[in-house]
């Protein structure tokens, strides 16, 4: 019973940045791998930025590769997303999720637990 809670989202400017966080109840966050995912009205569900549990191992979105950067803090039990250059298309809601899985996937199969979500949305 992993209880994962998004914080960060908000209003940004085109061109702006934000960090998200993802803080875990979970004494064993160190041996998840975690995951941000994004959903905007209409669209499916896609896969942002996936993080393995030793931190060996990260994986990117081709869209936000070179603008977004996915870290954790295991003692903090808080995982981050850094945002940068942030345009229309990043609009969504943002989560995040845990899996047991080693590495860093991309499909959201391999991820068992998920957050409520943080809404970013970048203005023109």
């Amino acid at each position: 019973q992993v209880q994962l809670l998004e914080s960060g989202g908000g209003l940004v400017q085109y061109g702006g940045s934000l960090r998200l966080s993802c803080t875990a109840s979970e004494t064993t966050f160190s041996t998840y791998t975690m995951g941000w995912f994004r959903q905007a009205p209409g669209r499916e569900r896609e896969f942002v930025a996936g993080i393995s549990w030793n931190e060996n191992h990260t994986r990117y979105a081709d869209s936000v590769k070179g603008r977004f950067t996915i870290s954790r803090d295991n003692a903090a039990k808080t995982m981050y997303l850094q945002m940068t250059n942030l345009n229309v298309d990043d609009t969504a809601a943002y989560y995040c999720a845990a899996g047991n899985a080693i590495m860093a996937h991309s499909n959201s199969r391999y991820y068992t637990y998920w957050g409520q979500g943080t809404q970013v949305t970048v203005s023109s």
